[in-house]
């Protein structure tokens, strides 16, 4: 089976819309975030005291929800081989998401730039969070670079 190839710069059009597949997140998950990213808040790793929060129950890291929409728009192959930097993004983190969860992204592009180098372009994309219950949980706009097709 060969290798699929992203799209460039040039198949994009803005208003395109791209939609991930789904992942739950787990306590597995929560776990590992705590380990790697030094945040042992008791908001995400003491069921007790999340009990007495206004959640009722342990929620997710908000950047854990940030880091797994990153893996669920790579997900969608739509930039395999074609990106060519990560620019960066403005967040806003509007709900909370619980162990069980099941979230997917929707990507929709809100616009493009062309570069001095002809080689790449800027893509501005509208990225939702959503959860099973067709809340959004997350969202933001992430710019990333990304090659176009050579002359």
């Amino acid at each position: 089976m060969g290798y699929k190839h992203g799209m460039y710069y040039d198949e994009f059009n803005v208003g395109d819309e791209f939609v991930s597949p789904a992942r739950t997140v787990t306590e597995t998950d929560i776990v590992n975030f705590a380990g790697l990213s030094g945040d042992f808040n008791q908001l995400h790793t003491d069921e007790e005291f999340g009990k007495k929060t206004q959640f009722g129950k342990r929620i997710a890291h908000g950047l854990l929800g940030l880091a797994i929409s990153s893996g669920l728009t790579q997900r969608t192959g739509i930039t395999d081989g074609t990106v060519v930097a990560f620019l960066g993004l403005e967040w806003n983190f509007k709900g909370p998401i619980f162990i069980g969860d099941t979230i997917h992204v929707v990507q929709k592009i809100l616009s493009m730039r062309e570069t001095k180098k002809p080689d790449r372009g800027i893509i501005a994309f509208q990225t939702t969070v959503i959860n099973q219950d067709g809340a959004v949980v997350q969202e933001g706009v992430r710019n990333v670079m990304i090659a176009r097709k050579a002359g």
